[in-house]
């Protein structure tokens, strides 16, 4: 067996490695190059999908059988028993991601309201159009009130002088 055999029978042995590269790299290529929040949300969701994929594919053991007792009179032999760890902290990350995936489906549906838009490119926009409206507002604002200081001081000056 060449080296060439043993490196495509290990690829091929672990295909669902393989399956959960490829998952998480289609979930960060959505999360980076999609404008729409929405499928930016969608991406996120593939990536952790293929995280939760990778850490239970890990987690299994051949011929394991789960960490129950297990009656000694029935088994004959040692038995190999699966982790439960990785299989309990997928579960804890199935629930945070779901709570993740409705708060970010909240705060998009508040900025459609908001901007009228899920695209980020017309979302950023709007917002330096709407920094440049205000920075010219400030900026009147305070012009305004330098000339009304002015005023005051040359009406306080005038007054002052012809006591």
């Amino acid at each position: 067996m060449s080296w060439l055999d043993a490196v495509r029978e290990s690829a091929v042995g672990h295909y669902n490695y393989w399956l959960c590269i490829i998952l998480m790299m289609i979930g960060f290529y959505i999360v980076i190059i999609r404008g729409n929040l929405i499928k930016k949300i969608v991406g996120l969701n593939i990536f952790q999908t293929a995280v939760i994929m990778m850490y239970v594919s890990m987690g299994k053991v051949d011929n394991g059988t789960a960490p129950i007792l297990v009656d000694p009179e029935k088994v004959t032999g040692p038995v190999t028993y699966t982790n439960p760890l990785p299989s309990v902290l997928m579960l804890t990350a199935i629930v945070v991601g779901i709570a993740t995936t409705a708060l970010g489906l909240a705060l998009v549906v508040r900025i459609k309201e908001a901007y009228g838009t899920i695209e980020e490119e017309e979302i950023l926009a709007a917002d330096a159009e709407a920094t440049a409206e205000e920075d010219a507002y400030y900026a009147a604002q305070a012009l305004l009130a330098d000339q009304q200081s002015q005023k005051a001081d040359d009406h306080h000056g005038s007054k002052g002088g012809h006591a």
